[in-house]
């Protein structure tokens, strides 16, 4: 195992980085078990020193892989079971990575954590001609929600006191209301007036007669 990182190596980009398919991991039953996590993820930052460990229950070199959230596998390491680690492009070095191994446990850091950072971050072995997956760990940044802008509240018929009579507004059906009633006044009293003065003038003049006679 340790004198072919290569053929792993170009099987794991060939796999995850270089297929133009989405790969979902397959976990068949108490396959998960074959992995043991020393630390866990806990909430992130941006900017943050992410570390993870794992530990196959064989001794043959580890994978370090990413799933995005489309599902798509980017290979970032292949560490041997001497702690040589060969990054993508078969470089020795990263600029983002720092990986080794501690006894039996294969360490991944992620020097500064970042947006393209995000995702599940698996382990993995070969063994056998077959890829064995470890379960998912999840690294998220979280979720920030910006509050709604505030707006003015419109007045409402509820906020109008007695205390604020200028804001008051005259009902429609008040005023037609009112105009009726005035017409009605001038109909009514208009004739009656007119039969006043009438009876008025043939008062004056019954006097008149009177006075002459």
């Amino acid at each position: 195992m340790d004198g072919s990182p290569a053929l792993l190596l170009l099987l794991a980009l060939a796999l995850c980085e270089y297929g133009h398919r989405v790969v979902q991991p397959h976990h068949p039953e108490g396959q998960g078990k074959k992995f043991q996590f020393r630390n866990t993820i806990t909430q992130l930052q941006l900017g943050q020193r992410l570390e993870l460990e794992c530990q196959p229950d064989r001794d043959s070199g580890a994978f370090w892989v990413r799933q995005d959230k489309r599902g798509t596998l980017h290979f970032i390491v292949f560490i041997s079971s001497l702690s040589r680690a060969t990054f993508k492009g078969n470089q020795r070095t990263s600029t983002r990575f720092e990986a080794s191994k501690n006894n039996r446990f294969y360490r991944l850091v992620v020097k500064s954590f970042t947006q393209q950072d995000r995702g599940n971050y698996f382990c993995l072995t070969n063994f056998n001609q077959m890829l064995y997956f470890s379960h998912g760990l999840p690294a998220f940044l979280p979720v920030t929600t910006t509050p709604a802008p505030t707006t003015p509240g419109l007045i409402t018929k509820h906020s109008i006191t007695e205390k604020e009579p200028c804001i008051k507004t005259l009902d429609p059906e008040t005023t037609v209301q009112e105009d009726l009633n005035f017409f009605c006044r001038i109909f009514i009293w208009a004739p009656l007036t007119g039969l006043c003065v009438l009876i008025l003038q043939l008062l004056v003049v019954t006097i008149m007669l009177c006075q002459r006679t």
